[in-house]
């Protein structure tokens, strides 16, 4: 009787393991997911119950699929409400961060766009949406390069991608009518300000562990700069950072 019960015990210890094993391996293998479902109820719940109401920034949320821009390990958590790891210690930002700032850039065609911080390639992907072209400047290189092959793979035409210190921004292609910025310096770096478009606008979070998500404007050659919301992004890095931190 004894040995009844432990075969008994172990045939459902089996049927246990091997529905964990089932369940996890389809909320890993994209071909079990609806992605297009679980991206519409993320703009529905994240993203436009929280107040975003430009359309075209909602419209483009809908049409970049954010699960191709994490690893495949986690495209199950890709449309949760919350940043999610890329590699190099960095993160792709949670979907309403990525959606409000790009609300505030106020995009219309024929803009043209600096992203510093290119990260996996999805915020540059968004902007490519709304924008006439967007310079993507990623100093960490194997992000960079990997991001530019997905971005080329998707068919972006209108987004070129640069490895380097963003701090310094991309003065080939300035100025600049709107500039984003996906990593927290401690303060604004003075090269973005200047290749702003006059009436252009900058968003960037500034701060150190914690950030104030900032939008900067410039009109008639004044600067002026608006709090949004308290953030927490990884600190931006470079040369130009450490340089100001001994002075």
């Amino acid at each position: 009787m004894l040995r009844n019960r432990y075969l008994v015990a172990l045939i459902f210890f089996w049927i246990f393991l091997s529905c964990e094993r089932t369940n996890s391996d389809n909320l890993r293998n994209p071909v079990q997911l609806d992605f297009q479902s679980m991206k519409e109820e993320m703009v529905k719940t994240q993203i436009r119950a929280r107040g975003v109401r430009d359309e075209g920034v909602l419209n483009a949320m809908l049409e970049v699929d954010r699960h191709k821009f994490v690893p495949e390990e986690i495209r199950h958590l890709a449309y949760s409400d919350r940043p999610l790891p890329i590699g190099e210690g960095q993160t792709i930002s949670q979907p309403y961060i990525v959606a409000l700032m790009t609300e505030l850039l106020e995009l219309k065609k024929g803009d043209r766009v600096l992203e510093v911080g290119t990260g996996s390639g999805y915020q540059a992907a968004i902007l490519a949406e709304l924008a006439d072209h967007v310079y993507t400047i990623e100093i960490i290189e194997s992000l960079g390069r990997s991001a530019e092959r997905l971005l080329r793979e998707l068919g972006y035409k209108n987004i070129d991608v640069k490895i380097g210190d963003g701090y310094i921004g991309w003065e080939e292609f300035a100025p600049f009518d709107a500039i984003i910025v996906t990593a927290a310096p401690p303060h604004t770096p003075q090269p973005l300000l200047d290749q702003l478009k006059e009436e252009g606008r900058l968003v960037i979070p500034v701060g150190g562990f914690y950030q104030d998500l900032k939008k900067i404007t410039k009109a008639k050659g004044q600067i002026k700069s608006q709090d949004i919301i308290p953030v927490v992004f990884v600190p931006m890095t470079g040369e130009h950072i450490k340089g100001k931190k001994k002075r």
